[in-house]
């Protein structure tokens, strides 16, 4: 997921991992949280259950080292074996945190990928008509708008999105 965002969403080198949103309730089982972080202030390291053996890691240098899987939550754990977290809660996040809730009821994982709402070198998502230039210039399947969910493939073409993405030299 982790590679997937960054070469077809972000248009950014496809090692650099994301932010984790994790329930509050249940933040202590995957990282080494001392206390809340609703704005993603802190670092945390993953907790050594969540983490991958490690075993070759010292001969590893460069792209490989970065492209090693480091946890079972891999597209927000660092090198280092830290993530800079964001904890929910049902009063301080809403919906989203419903939603994070929902994913946890169905994988038993309630982590997800937070990240900013732009493509690379572009100002962050502010309106809907920003939204929807950003969703049909990249590579998204879908977009939700409030209570309005837009599937790709039934959307019209943008003109210029296929020259728009071909700036953009990936790895």
């Amino acid at each position: 997921m982790q590679s997937t965002m960054n070469l077809k969403i972000k248009f950014r080198e496809s090692f650099r991992p994301f932010a984790p949103m994790v329930l509050e309730e249940r933040a202590g089982e995957y990282f080494e949280v001392p206390e809340e972080s609703p704005y993603m202030l802190l670092v945390a390291p993953v907790t050594t259950s969540h983490r991958r053996a490690s075993a070759g890691d010292t001969a590893l240098f460069g792209i490989d080292k970065l492209n090693k899987i480091r946890s079972d939550i891999p597209a927000v754990t660092h090198v280092d074996h830290s993530a800079r977290i964001q904890t929910l809660t049902r009063e301080r996040n809403g919906m989203i945190y419903e939603v994070v809730k929902a994913f946890d009821d169905l994988t038993g994982c309630p982590v997800m990928i937070n990240t900013s709402f732009n493509i690379r070198g572009e100002p962050m998502v502010n309106t809907i008509q920003e939204a929807y230039r950003c969703f049909m210039m990249t590579e998204m399947d879908v977009l939700v708008l409030q209570n309005h969910v837009l599937i790709k493939e039934n959307q019209p073409p943008m003109p210029g999105a296929e020259a728009y993405k071909r700036q953009f030299k990936l790895d």
